[in-house]
């Protein structure tokens, strides 16, 4: 008998299959162009690995260098993926036989009135207290009829997957981070630039009003008006750079560095917004990593619903145990100690309450779940994607539209001095005049910085370079 049930154990194997779906993805009907592709400066160039060096600043290069090795929650995402390559090798050894030792010395004393209550009479009772001895090697091996094993090793893979592409997303969210941040200090930098050449004419706008003061050319107002301009844009330095330094900082936190030791230049120049490789919709599928980790986390449902149905059927079992057992030690390490018992088992379940059911029915809606979740990622990338091609396209109006208005403010700030200057016209018009150019120069210095930001948003929203 034993030799014919190892005999139909290749049997066995070869007719075993998997129980549940099979993973397929489902039909999504994406755009065939983007709404805004040709007025958002994008290329259907390919998309290169290392994105950021398309603004060609070497100092930029660094930063996100160092951010992709120091940032502590970046290593972090490592470790969940090491912890998921793991958990395949946990659900992989239920494929092979697990065998193990177990070792005991017991002491035992039996029931005097249970163990001699079917001796015949006459027949003395042996002794009741005894010591056993055992040294035992068990082994199991549960066959893989129904496929459990491999649909968990299915969805193990998956969760690595998953895993894996969570922190390709986290590496592409980090280095546009570092951008964001990087290109939002220089554009206060540049502010500050503005300000500190607008203090300068101040400064010089003050001395004169004080010297034509104590001339008689001009009144106290005029002093008093010039002083309130000059210390209004000490204010706006002092909150410039208030903002410069958190940015900053908070770039020394993505790098993984210490703020009080970390610096950036001072370099107020912001390099042009890159022209950017768009693709197809459809592409983003492929690039994006948040898209295909939802994808691999729907896999990994798809699998576990395998896995709550094949608790349905008969689990095949091969164990056994061999080894040494004896009563007391005299005889322990003898041949006719040796004990053996091997052969198959089977396990059927046939009341459980409901367990099974609730089982499946969790499955199902967990892969139904993340289906929502699948489904609704690839909405907001093709929206991320959309509003940051209509935010390129935006900036780079507002930015032509405000040099303009930077020249035509400065005319009138010309005109305005004249006039003063000739008795045509008060000084609260050159002082109104000069602050029209401050405001127009920083909210140009202001768009110059949201233009780059917005080529990062794009960047990230089509998936980055990540292969």
């Amino acid at each position: 008998m034993t030799s014919k049930t190892f005999l139909c154990l290749p049997a066995l194997l070869l007719a075993s299959c998997s129980v549940g779906p099979n993973f397929a993805l489902p039909d999504l009907a994406l755009p065939a162009k983007w709404k805004n592709g040709k007025t958002a400066s994008v290329s259907d160039l390919p998309m290169p690995g290392e994105w950021w060096r398309l603004y060609g600043s070497s100092e930029l290069n660094r930063l996100v260098e160092q951010s992709l090795t120091g940032n502590q929650e970046l290593r972090g995402a490592l470790a969940r993926v090491e912890t998921a390559r793991a958990l395949i090798g946990v659900q992989q050894a239920d494929w092979f036989p697990q065998l193990s030792m177990n070792t005991g010395m017991n002491y035992e004393r039996l029931s005097q009135t249970s163990f001699g209550a079917n001796l015949p009479a006459g027949i003395a009772l042996p002794s009741t207290q005894r010591r056993r001895f055992q040294n035992l090697f068990e082994m199991g091996w549960e066959i893989d009829l129904w496929g459990r094993v491999r649909r968990g090793v299915e969805g193990a893979k998956a969760s690595e997957a998953a895993a894996a592409e969570m922190l390709a997303a986290q590496r592409l969210s980090l280095a546009a981070e570092v951008a964001r941040l990087y290109f939002l200090a220089h554009s206060m930098e540049k502010q500050i630039a503005v300000v500190n050449e607008t203090m300068n004419w101040r400064q010089e706008a003050l001395k004169l009003q004080e010297s034509r003061f104590k001339g008689g050319l001009a009144n106290e107002m005029d002093v008093s008006r010039a002083r309130t301009e000059l210390e209004l844009a000490r204010n706006d330095l002092a909150s410039l750079e208030r903002q410069r330094g958190n940015a900053e900082n908070a770039l020394a936190v993505v790098c993984g560095q210490i703020p009080s030791a970390f610096h950036i230049s001072r370099s107020a120049a912001l390099p042009s917004p890159p022209r950017v490789p768009g693709g197809m919709p459809s592409t983003l599928l492929q690039r994006r990593p948040d898209i295909r980790a939802a994808e691999q986390k729907m896999r990994e449902a798809n699998a576990q619903i395998g896995v709550a149905q094949a608790s349905f059927f008969p689990a095949f079992k091969i164990g056994g145990t061999g080894g040494l057992e004896s009563i007391g030690t005299v005889d322990f390490l003898d041949a006719k100690s040796r004990t053996l018992t091997i052969g198959p088992s089977m396990t059927l379940p046939i009341f459980q309450g409901g367990k099974l059911k609730a089982n499946l029915a969790a499955s199902r809606a967990r892969y139904d779940e993340t289906l929502a979740a699948y489904r609704q990622s690839i909405l907001t990338a093709i929206r991320e994607v959309e509003d940051s091609m209509l935010d390129a396209q935006g900036y780079a109006r507002q930015s032509s539209a405000l040099n303009a208005a930077i020249a035509a403010a400065q005319e009138t700030q010309r005109l305005a001095e004249l006039r003063y200057q000739k008795g045509l016209a008060s000084y609260f018009e050159v002082v109104d005049a000069n602050r029209t150019v401050l405001n127009a120069k920083l909210l140009a210095a202001q768009i110059d910085g949201q233009r780059l930001v917005a080529s990062v948003a794009m960047l990230k929203a089509l998936g980055g370079g990540w292969k």
